[in-house]
């Protein structure tokens, strides 16, 4: 081999060993050679294999001359200006091994995709002359998963990724078609969204109603004791509550159950129980009696006035449940009494309509024109009580997934030919996601998990796909979490979720894995269906930042001593 000269020296199944004179007489697109940079191995037709180095060594001869030795991966050939996944027969003799060139490895990526989805927001990490398009479709039609320690930059790669989404159009118009929500643990995103449909805990309305029976299960009742009589009772009153106020409605009423989506009172169930748990019998009779001295029967003709009279058992013992359920009494009240859960429990949710809260999930909160409509809805959830934030999480989850399969169920209906399932479609972004959908079997997570465990496996036949940004993957429910196709890995410094991160990407990626300890802030590596090959990259600096910088303590600490007002921190606190 001449001097300085790079060329294959063997070849293996999967990788390819080339020997180097001279590292500094490599360039890569003008960067020096380094782990993820690109080369070409020339071959005797109009073909070129494109590798990626995947390590270095020194091998010593015995005349003691040093040479680099470099290991790397093919990925595969450019053809006729193309690229095409594979090619990794070499033939022997040796081929001649040189740098990829800029334009090169622009063909790798920008030529491997149509540009009607073409969808970007990263470029090579290195160079960033170098753009990296995702498919934009395989990209949000499939879950996606963002995952980085702290100060990786997560935050703000979220951010550019729906900054990007959200403005591009294919005509000329004020809002495009995209449909985000948001869940904001630690309210960090108005700033970066400041236009979205805003929503905390100062305008946040959610039906009760509208809870599932494990959600208020989870909600009312004590479900470690397993109490049967707290559910039996519980249930018997939400379901005849639900029928008392559908009205004479009998084919309606036949088919509500413990789940039906309708309006029930909750302070008129709490009335009831009060009066199930005063219930006595006499020969085997179950009589109640009025403020006014009145005595009935407690039969289904007067069911109506358990829910609102506080009677008086009648008889001579004492009924199935009579006293047990002071418990579960003092449990009801305290919830609904408790100025927290007023978004979930108050006057307010009572009186909002289904269509009322669908429409503000979903940003449709201007006129018909689209005026005041929102692509994203952020969920700020900082001000939501911990005991009721799975709860919320998994309600409004639940409701996103519900509206995907009534939508296209209504769709259908429509044109028994329509292929579109759904067009609106809706991500679901989970920030911190390993808060409300962690690796637990505690009860209070499991409504949450549930929710988005079906929207993992079930929703992209809906239009509704999710995406997850934790700094804790192993932490996350494994249900979910290997149901994404398209992974974001940035630094991670814990092993456990090293572990776990690897152990969901494919087999194929060699060294670039190993790189994740040691990504900057911003860099990423991407892999997934979306994109043509694993790629270390560099995430776009977002247009507007999320408020979630790193406090600088130490010029904070160095400066003079602040006041703070105390008052108005308490009023805030209070609120």
């Amino acid at each position: 081999m001449s001097k300085n000269q790079a060329e294959v020296i063997s070849v293996y199944p999967n990788r390819v060993k080339i020997s180097v004179d001279d590292l500094e007489d490599l360039k890569v697109a003008g960067e020096t050679l380094r782990v993820g940079s690109y080369l070409r191995v020339f071959d005797n037709d109009s073909a070129v294999l494109i590798v990626i180095i995947e390590n270095f060594s020194i091998e010593v001869t015995n005349e003691g001359e040093r040479k680099y030795i470099i290991e790397a991966i093919p990925l595969g050939l450019i053809k006729d200006d193309k690229f095409i996944r594979g090619g990794d027969s070499i033939a022997i003799p040796p081929k001649k091994v040189e740098p990829a060139s800029e334009e090169e490895i622009k063909k790798i990526f920008e030529n491997s995709l149509e540009d009607e989805v073409k969808f970007s927001f990263s470029s090579l990490s290195g160079n960033p002359s170098i753009n990296i398009p995702v498919d934009g479709n395989k990209f949000f039609n499939k879950h996606i998963a963002i995952v980085g320690s702290t100060g990786s930059g997560k935050s703000h790669t979220l951010s550019t990724i729906l900054q990007s989404a959200i403005s591009e159009k294919n005509g000329d118009f004020t809002l495009n078609n995209s449909h985000i929500i948001l869940f904001d643990i630690h309210s960090e995103y108005k700033s970066a969204f400041p236009d979205a449909n805003f929503i905390d805990i100062s305008n946040l309305t959610m039906p009760y109603w509208l809870l599932n029976s494990e959600e208020l299960e989870v909600l009312f009742l004590d479900t470690e004791a397993n109490d049967h009589n707290q559910r039996n009772i519980f249930r018997e009153a939400v379901v005849n509550n639900r029928k008392l106020k559908v009205g004479d409605d009998q084919v309606v009423k036949e088919k509500l159950h413990f789940d039906s989506p309708t309006f029930f009172d909750i302070d008129e169930v709490l009335q009831y129980v009060k009066n199930r748990n005063n219930e006595r019998k006499k020969d085997n009779i179950i009589k109640w009696k009025d403020s006014v001295g009145e005595v009935f029967e407690d039969n289904e003709e007067n069911i109506s006035r358990l829910f609102v009279e506080n009677l008086e058992g009648i008889g001579t013992s004492n009924g199935g449940v009579n006293g047990k359920l002071i418990n579960f009494i003092n449990r009801l009240e305290n919830k609904i009494n408790d100025k927290r859960f007023d978004f979930l429990l108050g006057k307010a949710s009572k009186e909002v309509s289904f269509e009322d809260t669908l429409k503000n999930i979903l940003g449709y909160v201007g006129d018909k024109n689209a005026h005041g409509n929102s692509n994203v809805t952020v969920i700020d959830l900082s001000g939501v009580p911990f005991e009721v934030l799975s709860i919320t999480v998994s309600l409004i989850s639940r409701i996103i997934f519900e509206y995907g399969y009534f939508y296209k169920k209504s769709r259908y209906q429509l044109d028994p030919q329509e292929t579109l399932n759904n067009d609106a479609p809706v991500l679901l972004v989970y920030e911190e996601a390993h808060k409300y959908v962690p690796n637990s079997d505690l009860s209070k997570y499991r409504s949450s998990k549930k929710s988005i465990e079906r929207i993992a496996k079930e929703g992209r036949k809906y239009g509704v796909t999710l995406l997850l940004a934790s700094q804790r993957p192993s932490e996350i429910s494994e249900t979910i979490f290997s149901q994404c196709n398209n992974f974001i890995a940035m630094r991670l410094t814990n092993p456990n979720d090293q572990n776990y991160v690897k152990r969901l990407l494919p087999d194929t990626m060699g060294n670039l894995i190993e790189k994740m300890p040691s990504l900057q802030a911003g860099e990423a590596l991407l892999v997934g269906d979306s994109v043509v090959l694993p790629t270390i990259v560099q995430i776009d600096k977002c247009h507007t930042p999320p408020s979630s910088n790193d406090i600088p303590y130490w010029q904070l600490w160095k400066s003079e001593w602040k006041d703070i007002d105390i008052e108005k921190i308490k009023n805030e606190w209070y609120k």
